[in-house]
């Protein structure tokens, strides 16, 4: 493998603006050039007094679940600063991702899938099998999928949502973007939702059909089936983490 695998490619990064950075490091330390474009923007909660209510109550959980490495910034963001860690309180993140923002948070010992970054993985693990009786909060944007809550609850725990962000469609100016790539298209676009994805999808309008040929790097199934049908033409559904995004899209371009 060469020093800059990635020379000459332009890549579109669209994950929100602060879950850029680690990656958009990586594109340009294998000789890339990132361009972010944010398709989702991070808000505060709709119900900031609701997240405060739970978090205020932590003690009474024998399990917290976090969907997203957002989820962990955004509830250590409300939760009190003189506010401990509850010691009985046993935590579970859906990915790495997840769990690595939790270590950096002071959370060392995390629940979470070691390959498959998704609910499914997650309650695949041994540890979620038997909850019976579990009292189990799950840390998350507004709205999102209900398969974790319902398969919690159908194995006997009363679960709870903290819904600590909520999701929107940044208004951006497009133009920037639309200029870059009629001087040099897009080698690469990054998606990491279903809800950017369409985002993207409403912000470029009738543009849209220029980015389909676009080789589009996805972190699941899901989100690869809804580029398709949108029309895009090469998805590839990438490892875990930035680093398995990067490792996908460097054998993509050296094959």
């Amino acid at each position: 493998m060469t020093a800059t695998p990635l020379a000459g490619k332009i890549i579109l990064v669209t994950r929100p603006a602060e879950q850029a950075a680690g990656l958009s490091r990586m594109i340009r330390d294998a000789g890339g050039v990132p361009v972010v474009f944010p398709a989702i923007e991070i808000r505060e909660p709709s119900q900031a007094d609701r997240l405060a209510e739970v978090l205020d109550r932590l003690n009474e959980f024998d399990l917290a679940i976090f969907v997203s490495p957002t989820a962990v910034a955004r509830a250590f963001e409300y939760l009190d600063p003189d506010q401990n860690w509850p010691r009985g309180l046993g935590v579970a993140a859906v990915g790495q991702g997840s769990a690595w923002a939790l270590k950096v948070s002071g959370i060392n010992k995390v629940i979470a899938p070691s390959g498959q970054s998704d609910s499914e993985a997650l309650l695949a693990l041994p540890e979620l099998q038997n909850v019976a009786g579990k009292r189990i909060v799950i840390f998350r944007g507004e709205g999102g999928r209900e398969l974790m809550a319902q398969t919690l609850a159908r194995r006997g725990a009363s679960v709870e949502y903290a819904e600590c962000y909520r999701r929107a469609r940044p208004d951006a100016d497009i133009t920037p973007l639309l200029r870059q790539h009629e001087r040099q298209p897009f080698s690469a676009i990054i998606l990491t939702s279903r809800e950017g994805l369409a985002n993207l999808r409403d912000m470029l309008g009738r543009v849209w059909d220029s980015f389909k040929s676009v080789p589009a790097f996805v972190p699941h199934e899901r989100i690869a089936e809804a580029a398709r049908q949108l029309g895009m033409t090469s998805v590839h559904v990438a490892a875990a983490g930035d680093a398995g995004t990067m490792r996908t899209m460097i054998k993509f371009f050296q094959s």
